[in-house]
């Protein structure tokens, strides 16, 4: 009968390799990250230290830290905590540090001094994809994510927040008065008496609760958008896909290479709604990939007229459903998708087969529209089915036809959602996990987004693993 494989006796005495190269073998990623970080012109960069000081204790060169942190965000390690042990017992660690072993308070404050600096390496790794021919197809999805901040949802504010609060501590006051009142009809008694002491305290308590809750008002309506996050201020009550639910945190916008599911562009901001975001994540991967023309898919919560217009001005060819805003069609009428427009005519035509003709042009948000309808309405049999008012009348924006582009592209390809869905949040599902599906470890919005920058770093470094080798990956930052 076969036992079991025994492991090494602890007291046998073993020959170590010589040398502390012999532990790391060639296609080790800290081999590419040693490659990587040893290529790049850290000044250029714009890091601090990268000249030592004259006077004072020598201080250590930032290509350490730096090294540090792309093997902790590569292997899921973002405490400068656990990066000092790391770099203490790890024998991938020691080899890339040389047997360095820098302090917590060092470590953090590398990436909070850092920030703009360690953006620019998370976009230099991608000139890397570039030449090992990642990043060939003009052809990017667009998302946005969000992530929990340090910010507890307890420390953030609003107005509604504040007044559901406040009627949860009155409530609290009526019932211990309530109780107050009670034990002072009974008869005295150490119990009785220990018992409105207790009582009075919570009072106490409470009213001094509500004394902060009025401070705290007074904040947030002085405060951008009248919120108030108390431990990070930059952090923002948002609404997720969940019904009812919530998250206080950050959106994180990224475009995801369609082939390879590379993040080539990402920022990250407190604005939970993605419609403003559409242009400029477009315009960043556009430029990233270096084309004149660059197709982009998104979800219809980036649908906005004039961004969608601004992306077709520069190039842009996009790919996304337009939302229902009109009551029309819920309540069962015909609804502007059923109407033609004819463009030889300047008309529309409805479903009954009446055209609908130009009349003038208006002014409405900023935006010149066309006002087209027909006289024929009182007599349509269709009319109930069509509209409540004397007649139809059909609203054209004056760059309607871009809107319409993007429509006919869709009905191209129907599949477009579903790949979009597979591209785009495969990544963050995957930071997500990296990040232990918890938050955030810095505070304010430009830290965060250094944090996030080297999340993603950390990502693309794991797909182009994946993909290429290490190898291959070596020889491109050399050649």
């Amino acid at each position: 009968m076969a036992g079991f494989i025994e492991g090494a006796d602890r007291t046998q005495a073993t020959l170590l390799p010589e040398c502390l190269d012999d532990w790391i073998d060639e296609s080790n990623p800290v081999r590419f990250i040693d490659a990587f970080v040893d290529g790049l012109n850290l000044k250029e960069f714009g890091f601090s230290g990268v000249d030592p000081a004259e006077t004072g204790r020598p201080a250590y060169h930032p290509s350490v830290h730096l090294k540090l942190y792309v093997y902790g965000y590569l292997n899921r390690v973002h405490s400068s905590r656990r990066l000092e042990r790391e770099a203490g017992r790890n024998l991938e660690v020691i080899w890339l540090l040389g047997r360095l072993a820098p302090d917590f308070k060092t470590i953090a404050d590398f990436r909070k001094d850092n920030g703009p600096a360690i953006k620019k390496v998370c976009a230099r790794f991608i000139e890397v994809c570039r030449k090992l021919g990642l990043l060939q197809k003009a052809s990017v999805a667009i998302d946005g994510s969000k992530f929990k901040a340090v910010n507890n949802r307890d420390k953030n504010f609003t107005k509604g927040k504040i007044e559901r609060r406040r009627k949860q501590l009155e409530e609290s006051v009526t019932r211990y008065l309530s109780q107050l009142d009670t034990a002072d009809l009974q008869d005295s008694s150490t119990a009785i008496t220990l018992k409105r002491i207790r009582l009075k305290d919570k009072l106490e308590k409470l009213h001094s609760e509500m004394e902060k809750l009025d401070a705290v008002e007074k904040q947030m309506l002085a405060s951008p958008g009248e919120q108030i996050s108390l431990t990070d201020p930059d952090s923002r009550s948002m609404a997720t896909s969940g019904r009812g639910s919530g998250v206080v945190g950050y959106n994180v916008q990224t475009a995801v290479d369609t082939e390879n599911h590379l993040i080539i562009a990402h920022e990250v901001t407190n604005v939970g709604n993605d419609t403003a975001h559409l242009a400029n994540m477009a315009e960043q991967a556009k430029a990233v990939l270096q084309v004149d023309k660059v197709e982009a898919v998104a979800d219809r919560g980036y649908f906005d007229s004039q961004q969608i217009l601004d992306c077709a001005r520069v190039g842009i060819e996009l790919t996304l459903p337009k939302p229902e805003r009109s009551g029309s069609k819920s309540e069962g009428r015909f609804g502007k998708q059923d109407f033609v427009y004819k463009v030889d005519q300047d008309a529309y035509r409805c479903p009954a087969g009446e055209m609908l003709t130009y009349r003038f042009t208006g002014k409405e948000d900023g935006k010149s529209l066309r006002r087209y309808w027909t006289t024929a309405c009182k007599e349509c049999a269709l009319k109930s089915k069509c509209t409540t008012g004397p007649e139809r009348r059909i609203s054209r924006w004056e760059h309607e036809h871009v809107l319409e582009a993007v429509q006919e592209r869709l009905d191209l390809n129907p599949d477009a959602m579903r790949t979009r869905r597979e591209v785009v949040e495969h990544p963050f599902g995957t930071l997500k996990m990296r990040m232990g599906a918890t938050h955030f470890l810095c505070k304010t919005l430009p830290k965060v987004a250094t944090e996030m920058a080297l999340c993603v770093l950390g990502y693309n470094l794991t797909r182009v693993i994946n993909i290429v080798g290490v190898e291959k990956m070596i020889e491109a930052v050399r050649a």
